[in-house]
């Protein structure tokens, strides 16, 4: 081993935890980044299979069709090289920070989610949590609220009546549903008595009875709820009334074309993964596999891979796990987008202030009187 290669092997073992944490958040990254291409073309694809549209089922590239994959480079094609066009009439600085401050959130937000357990190298044990905060969830929940900013900048800045409609009602959205989707995961908070989402998650992998101990079976109603205001906080059919094309042309978007109008779409896919990542922590049992906890699953692996890279294959699996449970959740809302119809705002806003926020305030207190009664006994 010649001087440069020792001298870096020495720095890496004497700052690993520093290594180790720009290799977590780098990976968290690479993963949020493909959600967008990914879920561009799982969504073209299923729409053209509902509407019997041929295009994005069938173009490919040099005559290899390719399921469809050529859809999802023509369209990356056409945004790089569309123009790039500001109007005159928007306040320029804003209308170019706007796009950029959704898609950032969603980029970040996805550090909070624990991707697994943890590895061994050598020696030293690393967590898979890119950034492990005891506030959990409501980290999650401030990235959420500060991407809604930048679609409210943009119909500001936007100078266009519809744009500042669209930008209005993504606000008085995120209010109205930010509220239940809170409500409901407090419950959860009582019966795992932590906010730490790793900790959650290490509790869902014991059972009572044949069932896993997850948050689904605990608090079905809260699942229910979040589920619903998931839908909402992301501007999702049936609540994308941010857009509602209908009456608002494009809502926000209208004065944004070329890869600016990627952006807003970049944070919208990287916030439904992140918050279908943070209802499958909370609710699904996160990467633990059903009946098998993580330290038992390493133990099954020890005897073939020995102790270190046993935690590697178990953390492997745990991530597999994981991203299988949150495409569940991803292709839900595909199939709500091209299943039931937009509500009508008036609508939007009974559905969260008339029905979400009683019930998930009325579950809320059931579940308080539930879990302080088997404390109790």
């Amino acid at each position: 081993m010649d001087a440069s290669t020792s001298a870096v092997v020495q720095f890496l073992n004497n700052n690993i935890g520093l290594v180790a944490g720009i290799g977590k958040i780098a990976i968290a990254l690479v993963i949020a980044l493909q959600v967008a291409p990914i879920m561009v073309w799982v969504e073209r694809r299923q729409a053209a299979f509902i509407q019997r549209r041929i295009g994005p089922n069938r173009v490919g590239i040099f005559g290899f069709k390719l399921f469809g994959l050529g859809q999802p480079l023509a369209d990356t094609i056409k945004l790089l090289f569309k123009e790039d066009f500001v109007p005159k009439h928007v306040n320029k600085f804003f209308y170019i920070l706007a796009p950029i401050i959704p898609a950032v959130m969603g980029l970040v937000a996805i550090q909070g989610i624990p991707l697994g357990k943890e590895i061994v190298v050598a020696g030293h044990t690393i967590g898979l949590q890119p950034v492990n905060l005891n506030a959990g969830f409501l980290f999650l929940f401030a990235m959420s609220a500060l991407g809604v900013y930048g679609v409210a900048l943009a119909g500001w800045s936007s100078n266009n009546k519809y744009a500042l409609l669209g930008g209005l009602r993504a606000s008085a959205q995120m209010i109205s549903y930010e509220l239940a989707m809170g409500l409901a995961l407090l419950p959860m908070v009582f019966i795992y008595g932590t906010l730490d989402l790793q900790t959650m998650i290490a509790a869902q992998s014991e059972t009572f009875g044949i069932l896993p101990k997850w948050g689904i079976f605990l608090s079905p109603v809260s699942f229910v709820i979040f589920v619903v205001t998931m839908f909402a906080e992301t501007n999702r059919l049936p609540f994308d009334l941010a857009e509602g094309e209908a009456e608002l042309v494009a809502g926000f978007l209208v004065e944004y074309g070329s890869m600016r109008w990627s952006l807003f779409f970049l944070g919208e896919y990287a916030m439904m993964f992140t918050l279908s990542a943070l209802t499958t922590c909370v609710f699904l049992g996160g990467y633990e596999i059903p009946w098998l906890p993580h330290a038992e699953l390493v133990a099954l692996l020890t005897p073939v891979f020995t102790a270190e890279p046993a935690t590697w294959v178990a953390a492997l699996i745990g991530l597999g796990v994981l991203i299988a449970k949150v495409a569940i959740f991803m292709f839900l809302f595909v199939q709500v987008r091209f299943t039931l119809p937009r509500f009508r705002y008036d609508q939007l806003m009974r559905v969260g202030w008339v029905y979400m926020l009683p019930v998930a305030l009325g579950n809320l207190v059931l579940m308080a009187v539930i879990v302080a009664l088997l404390r109790l006994t």
